[in-house]
């Protein structure tokens, strides 16, 4: 397994879609791409899945999957490689500095698909829809980008209506259980490795699509000390 790991980060070095913590690459995706079509991520996209079928569903735009762990973005460009899609890329950096490879108003949308629910609340604040991370992504979108949530946590879920509440987003669609409407949306009808896996044992997929206002309020700590106390029980050290 090491060596194969090694042998994906030794070719991923050298393909041309896939960029390792780049530099002077802000604000110059559209020379990437060479295009001024919509730009949209996918953080912590793993193996790249919904990058890859949203790029081919939709060759008008541009999509880049944002992941930490190379050997998992090999998989998806590798495929784009292999398919010459022109509209994927991939890029390895931690999100937390996701700012730093976007300029302000570069990126038309986001999507986070199944990322980690940590589900203690002890970390919480590592939840890509913690109050931090979206700041981050305010500085980046559009004023009328928007964000996608797409979990088979309810932890997660519930978790990200709460910061909802209590910073003023504004939602554009609430679904509880996706595959119990009657008319699914087309994009949600990708499944990804971590989907088939049901890992929550939910048994249900959760969708939340939202956006941002100008100016998120700084008010995490007051905000993590009401998580603390209305989930007291379920804390663990």
């Amino acid at each position: 397994m090491a060596h194969k790991k090694l042998k994906r980060f030794a070719e991923i070095a050298t393909y041309p879609n896939v960029f390792q913590y780049p530099e002077n690459i802000k604000g110059k995706w559209h020379t990437v791409f060479e295009n001024q079509n919509p730009v949209v991520l996918e953080l912590a996209c793993g193996k790249g899945e919904y990058t890859i079928a949203l790029a081919e569903k939709y060759p008008g735009q541009n999509f880049i999957g944002v992941d930490l762990k190379g050997n998992r973005l090999w998989k998806g460009a590798t495929y784009a490689l292999k398919k010459n899609l022109k509209n994927a890329v991939f890029l390895r950096t931690q999100i937390e500095m996701i700012a730093g490879y976007f300029d302000k108003d570069e990126v038309d949308e986001i999507w986070l698909t199944f990322p980690d629910p940590q589900l203690q609340i002890s970390r919480a604040k590592k939840r890509l829809t913690f109050p931090r991370f979206l700041r981050e992504y305010r500085k980046i979108l559009k004023k009328d980008g928007v964000i996608h949530l797409k979990t088979d946590s309810p932890d997660l879920y519930n978790f990200t209506k709460e910061v909802i509440g209590w910073y003023g987003l504004n939602v554009a669609s609430d679904i509880a259980d996706v595959y119990a409407q009657t008319k699914i949306p087309e994009d949600l009808l990708i499944k990804t490795y971590y989907e088939s896996l049901d890992i929550s044992k939910s048994n249900k997929i959760f969708y939340l699509k939202f956006s941002l206002p100008e100016n998120l309020k700084d008010d995490d700590k007051e905000f993590y000390r009401y998580l603390k106390e209305k989930y007291a029980t379920y804390e663990k050290a």
